[in-house]
């Protein structure tokens, strides 16, 4: 059995949930662990997350009992934690460490944490997973009207994240990667194709890009709050190109988008650990246009 452990913000248990699905595609009995939300770790208390799968509409999955879990990692009693460190191989655990573990597909029994946003486990099944991927209906009528905008124009969502990556110690990870040379080039990228395009803004920081992005062909979306954020990304897919931030949150927006002909355009780096190799890592994003901070398109 595979365990994958759900963790972290929405983007991130929706990638953990890909995985999931993948596993059941390829006949691998699968679930998911759920438990990190009711610990009541400090991350889970500073962050407050939530198990934002269960936002959705009838999302189908099935969560581990405590006996499975434990008969792949062992127990939280001493004795457990003694077996974990004398005897390693008794138990059955993997930690993602790098971007792209391709032998991860391969596990029959193993517990699996990590993030996993790497297209390549699961861009095979992105066109079942917008199938089971289902948002509940909004009440806001903003997001009604905006929608009808969205398809009727040359709509290009454009997310720009700061919020909590300005704190110092995201600022470190997740900091001076998606710089203004980064979307000027995806801007003009897209304007190029597409010179009637208008540009969706979606940010946690309302005020830089009322600031940043004056013009009739921006328009910013600004009033999805709290447990209602989840409609940002459904209003991300529903426009027919997207320009996103290193974040999960709008890699998702741009999954779920059924457009054909759609442009996905993300930074290279995702955080500032890692390094750019295009001829590594294009390959693993198959269909995404990728721009490093400086402005350049990766190629080949």
């Amino acid at each position: 059995m595979i365990i994958i452990q759900v963790a972290g913000g929405l983007g991130n248990q929706l990638q953990q949930y890909a995985l999931y699905r993948k596993f059941l595609s390829l006949g691998i009995e699968a679930r998911l662990d759920i438990s990190w939300f009711q610990a009541k770790t400090q991350i889970n208390l500073q962050t407050k997350r939530k198990l934002e799968l269960d936002f959705f509409d009838q999302l189908e999955y099935q969560a581990c009992t405590p006996l499975e879990k434990k008969k792949l990692i062992g127990s939280d009693s001493l004795s457990g934690k003694i077996r974990r460190k004398l005897f390693p191989f008794s138990v059955h655990t993997f930690q993602e460490s790098q971007i792209y573990h391709p032998e991860v597909l391969g596990f029959k029994n193993m517990y699996l944490t990590g993030y996993f946003a790497c297209e390549m486990y699961y861009a095979d099944i992105l066109p079942e997973l917008r199938e089971l991927i289902h948002f509940k209906p909004s009440m806001n009528p903003k997001n009604i009207d905006i929608i009808k905008e969205m398809n009727n124009c040359g709509s290009v969502a454009v997310h720009i994240r700061r919020g909590d990556y300005l704190d110092q110690e995201n600022q470190r990870l997740f900091g001076n990667i998606c710089t203004e040379e980064y979307y000027k080039a995806a801007i003009d990228c897209i304007g190029q194709r597409y010179p009637k395009a208008h540009f969706f803004l979606f940010s946690d920081d309302t005020d830089y890009i009322r600031a940043q992005y004056q013009g009739n062909e921006y328009s910013h979306i600004d009033w999805n709050k709290d447990d209602e954020s989840i409609y940002d990304i459904y209003l991300m897919s529903q426009c027919k190109h997207i320009i996103c931030a290193n974040s999960t949150f709008s890699f998702w927006g741009a999954r779920l988008n059924k457009n054909p002909g759609k442009i996905m355009i993300r930074p290279a780096r995702h955080k500032n650990t890692q390094e750019i190799d295009p001829a590594a890592l294009l390959p693993l994003w198959p269909g995404w246009t990728l721009i490093d901070s400086e402005g350049k398109v990766l190629s080949l």
